[in-house]
């Protein structure tokens, strides 16, 4: 594809190359006032050297030449534009010369707009042949400067001691690549001497290059975001964290998307770009973990003794840790209640922080009952009609049947819900995902975390 992009300059190029090669240059007109013999020429004098001029161009032997007075009237006809306006440059250019009426009209003939196209071809051909040793050294140096940045950027080993991280490494190399093949085509241009082609063909590659980059912003910026983070190392693998409020576990970091597996075992994609900007919470990083809780107690019991034996039962608690100690404080006072806020510590990798929280207000909660306090209950105040107030008032008191006796309950076993051991579940699915591969990985143990 390089070679044929190559190629292609080449042929563009030939005319401004061959324009540069000595013998073949193309006269030009010269930049002085084509001077009449005498210093005042006449009309007719003016009128004999126009036309003697254009009968040395081929391409002007069919116009016409009348000057009345020193101006030029040009009639006839051309086969392009470019004579047109070179006949009425070379009659403003002779001495004496007034002004130029220019009434040359421009043939159609299918032969005189295609002779330029296909005629002479062996002189063309000529000029090539002759050419060819210059078009050989401008492609040896192409393909040498090419070949030796393809080499240096396939070269990993150099690459990943100067960027120890590999989506870097990817980045960096073929970026380098891209640059070796830019530089072997200005030298390749530059030798054929078409610099000014290389210039438009690289300024309208700019153009389109700034129009694509505007058409894919969001992409780029989720590129970035990628590169961004795959430096920065937020997080690691399998820990577990919530992203703008996504929580989950990580599986890996590819170049567009975070990838989470849910608490519920679900695969969940973040864009990068979200994931960059967001605000990110690890619970990995620190294995200990704070849970709390509410309790009410009656507004005539003692808070104070219930948060004492609450703390009690926390620190007899065996997955509740002695250090940090647990807490409590008044949270609320109410109207018929007090709210009182338990906090713990758990170690997570041991202990499943929700079973935990679970089993630690429950034991709480039957301490304190055990010791005499009440957990209010919700309070309703019913108004009734007078007549309804009256028939309950007629109601005798022992009119109500008895209540049936509740019947003792069953022993449970208990010890599978009292299990608070860690839950690897998802550690294990994540851990299988990993392996199975796919995309690749830009999370690096060897990397420094952030």
């Amino acid at each position: 594809m390089h070679a044929g992009l190559f190629l292609v300059c080449f042929a563009l190029s030939a005319p401004l190359a061959l324009a540069q090669l000595p013998g073949i240059e193309e006269p030009t007109d010269p930049t002085p006032a084509i001077q009449t013999p005498p210093p005042q020429a006449s009309d007719a004098e003016i009128a004999t050297r126009i036309t003697d001029i254009f009968a040395e161009i081929d391409s002007l032997r069919r116009v016409t030449v009348k000057v009345n007075h020193g101006v030029v009237t040009l009639t006839g006809d051309v086969s392009s534009t470019a004579a047109d306006t070179r006949a009425e440059e070379l009659a403003l250019r002779v001495n004496g010369v007034v002004t130029v009426e220019n009434q040359i009209e421009r043939r159609l003939a299918v032969d005189d707009s295609t002779g330029s196209l296909f005629g002479d071809s062996s002189s063309r051909l000529e000029k090539v042949y002759r050419a060819l040793p210059l078009y050989g050294v401008s492609l040896a140096v192409f393909l040498v400067i090419a070949l030796l940045g393809h080499l240096i950027a396939s070269w990993r080993g150099f690459w990943r001691l100067l960027l120890p991280n590999p989506f870097l490494v990817e980045l960096v190399s073929g970026a380098f690549r891209i640059v070796a093949l830019l530089v072997a085509l200005v030298m390749a241009m530059n030798i054929l001497g078409a610099t000014t082609m290389l210039g438009t063909i690289l300024g309208g590659a700019g153009v389109i290059g700034l129009a694509i980059g505007f058409s894919v912003r969001d992409t780029l910026e989720n590129y970035i975001s990628s590169i961004m983070l795959s430096v920065r190392q937020p997080f690691r693998a399998n820990e577990h964290v919530v992203i703008d409020g996504n929580e989950g576990k990580v599986i890996r970091l590819t170049s567009r998307s975070t990838i989470l597996m849910t608490l519920d075992g679900n695969h969940l994609r973040i864009p990068n770009t979200i994931v960059f900007k967001a605000v990110i919470l690890n619970y990995t990083r620190n294995p200990e973990r704070r849970f709390e809780f509410d309790l009410g107690v009656d507004a005539a019991d003692d808070p104070v003794a219930a948060m004492q034996l609450g703390l009690d039962r926390l620190k007899a608690m065996p997955f509740v840790l002695n250090d940090p100690e647990p807490e409590a404080f008044i949270q609320t006072v109410g109207d018929s209640n007090i709210v009182l806020r338990f906090m713990g510590w758990v170690n997570q990798t041991k202990t499943n922080f929700f079973k935990g929280r679970g089993l630690a207000i429950s034991a709480t909660k039957d301490a304190l009952e055990s010791a005499g306090f009440t957990l209010p209950e919700p309070i309703y105040r019913l108004r009734f009609d007078s007549k309804v107030e009256d028939a309950l008032k007629s109601v005798p008191a022992d009119s109500a049947p008895p209540a049936a006796a509740t019947p003792p309950k069953k022993p449970v076993d208990t010890r599978e819900a009292s299990d608070v051991a860690a839950d690897t579940t998802i550690n294990e699915k994540v851990a299988a995902e990993r392996a199975q591969g796919g995309e690749q990985d830009l999370l690096d143990e060897q990397s420094p975390v952030e």
